[in-house]
């Protein structure tokens, strides 16, 4: 069974390349939406210092250079297992132990987290990847979560701290499902959260977590939340980007 897959006694066949020759960056910000990796790209003077490959094709990885730091940045694909190789594949590039991960998310209780930065303390192992990086258990802990929060509180957004439920199947978000989750503590619903924890603390990384609410489950019927073309407040919003980065100048300040 997939809960028993974790396994540190045996050696991996493909190995993550730690390149001593990386280039020194002091975080990697990573997007999931082109509309802000554009946006990055207008505003800033980045310079491509690499590529991330797979069979869909390249994808750059751009560092910059702002109030005196330099930070990498590149857009990750979308869901756990393409997120995790993708920020693994980025030791060959950068070195750095800090990475920024921000995004979309649904939100599972209206009452508390419409119109708020959601900062997930743990998140629930809904996906496969992360059961090959931390033995089985529902729950996987947010390590930085009291950080995110700090820089929240001392930027002024407004924010709010509760579990996220990372899965993989975005059709199979059940009813029955929501209501556990919800019972639970979860404030909102994404595809990377769990995995990208497990894989840092197995790699001895550090994930910075923060999301803005999209959709929203918790109604009668589901509500996308959002107008054709809309990109003011949605994930695709270059303000969240802003947002990422004063968080990474600031775990690193």
């Amino acid at each position: 069974m997939i809960t028993d897959t974790f396994d540190n006694r045996t050696e991996e066949i493909i190995k993550v390349w730690r390149n001593e020759n990386a280039k020194k960056v002091d975080a990697c910000i990573l997007t999931f939406s082109n509309n802000i990796l554009q946006y990055v790209l207008e505003r800033f003077d980045c310079e491509k210092i690499g590529d991330l490959y797979s069979s869909n094709g390249a994808n750059p990885v751009y560092v910059f250079t702002y109030e005196g730091k330099e930070f990498a940045v590149y857009m990750s694909y979308v869901g756990a297992a393409g997120c995790v190789a993708d920020i693994e594949d980025t030791l060959s590039l950068i070195n750095t132990d800090k990475y920024v991960v921000f995004g979309g998310s649904g939100c599972l209780n209206k009452e508390i987290a419409r119109g708020k930065v959601m900062v997930p303390t743990a998140a629930y192992r809904d996906e496969g990847t992360s059961y090959h990086y931390a033995p089985a258990s529902d729950y996987i802990t947010v390590k930085n979560s009291d950080t995110v929060a700090a820089f929240m509180e001392e930027a002024g957004l407004p924010w709010i701290q509760g579990k996220t439920w990372t899965t993989d199947a975005v059709h199979r978000e059940t009813r029955g499902n929501f209501e556990k989750r919800k019972s639970e503590g979860c404030i909102s619903v994404e595809m990377e959260c769990a995995a990208v924890q497990a894989m840092c603390d197995f790699r001895g990384l550090n994930a910075y977590f923060f999301f803005t609410c999209g959709d929203l489950l918790d109604a009668p019927k589901w509500d996308a939340r959002m107008t054709k073309n809309q990109v003011k407040n949605t994930q695709h919003d270059p303000g969240h980007f802003d947002i990422a980065l004063e968080l990474a100048r600031y775990i690193v300040r």
